[in-house]
């Protein structure tokens, strides 16, 4: 999956989309894709000069990646065959999210209960 595909799918067609599963191309594309939009939103108010004006627009970035980016992170545990209930592994202080990394990192699952391997397009390695 390309990163226009990825944000594409992630941003319209499977928006608040929790079922299913996301590949890693697909899943790393879409959060490559906010921390682009967070330093241009951080260039942004730094070249205009205008604090609020840079709170402003990353709090309405936060907002319209929030939905899209928790169903990524669901659809991603899927993949490896995890429940979206293992997200809240990010509330455990340091040790959460070293660990949801590396379950976001790990190759895709066969055929599971969320559904059929996604096809990439792609030789998995």
């Amino acid at each position: 999956m390309t990163f226009s595909e990825a944000v594409k799918t992630c941003l319209v067609a499977k928006y608040a989309t929790f079922s299913g599963r996301a590949t890693r191309s697909e899943y790393w594309y879409f959060v490559l894709f906010g921390y682009l939009l967070a330093i241009l939103v951080i260039l942004f108010g730094t070249i205009v000069e205008s604090p609020e004006l840079m709170i402003g627009l990353s709090s309405v970035l936060t907002l319209i990646l929030l939905i899209p980016g928790l169903a990524a992170c669901v659809r991603r545990l899927h993949d490896t065959g995890r429940s979206g209930w293992w997200y809240f592994l990010a509330i455990l202080p340091y040790i959460g999210g070293i660990a949801l990394f590396i379950i976001f990192c790990l190759k895709s699952d066969e055929d599971n209960k969320y559904g059929p391997k996604p096809k990439t397009g792609m030789i998995e390695r």
